[in-house]
């Protein structure tokens, strides 16, 4: 594994929390880190986002192998991982931050997430129709760092209470 062979993708499914923790536990996966993206101004605050003013959504940026894990196997955790049927909302957490959206890096990305998408809602697993967002990927704000690896620092088993 070469530093330069090292790929970024980006997924916002809820709370940042749990999502940093399950990615950061996938084999391949370098590097995590919480944070805000697709939103309206430059260096937003955890405090800017849950405004729920600013357009940013909770994101994970993830650093990966692609040698060791495929963008697709990045795809298939974040579609296990939370729900993408409903708009703006993934259990008690509601709002646009929590919304479902996939910020591609490149043309590749953008094909194989479409494509997933389009698999997974033809697929009949939910009921509704997936409602998450494939969109570039704008500027990473890295979020505070007490919001880096929350889940581990805390031993929390989930985001939720």
């Amino acid at each position: 594994m070469g530093e330069n062979n090292l790929k970024k993708a980006t997924f916002g499914a809820g709370c940042f929390w749990g999502v940093e923790d399950a990615f950061r536990k996938l084999d391949g996966v370098v590097d995590t880190a919480a944070g805000y993206a697709g939103g309206d101004f430059d260096n937003p605050s955890y405090q800017d986002v849950c405004s729920g003013g600013t357009g940013h959504a909770e994101v994970v940026e993830v650093t990966y192998d692609p040698e060791v894990v495929s963008y697709t196997d990045l795809l298939d955790l974040f579609w296990s991982i939370h729900n993408p049927t409903t708009l703006n909302r993934q259990g008690p957490d509601i709002g646009a931050q929590y919304r479902s959206v996939i910020f591609y890096h490149d043309s590749e990305q953008e094909k194989l997430a479409r494509v997933s998408k389009e698999k997974l809602d033809a697929s009949g697993r939910y009921q509704g129709k997936i409602v998450t967002e494939i969109k570039p990927a704008p500027t990473f704000w890295r979020a505070e760092e007490y919001h880096q690896r929350y889940i581990e620092k805390t031993g929390r088993k989930s985001c939720h209470f």
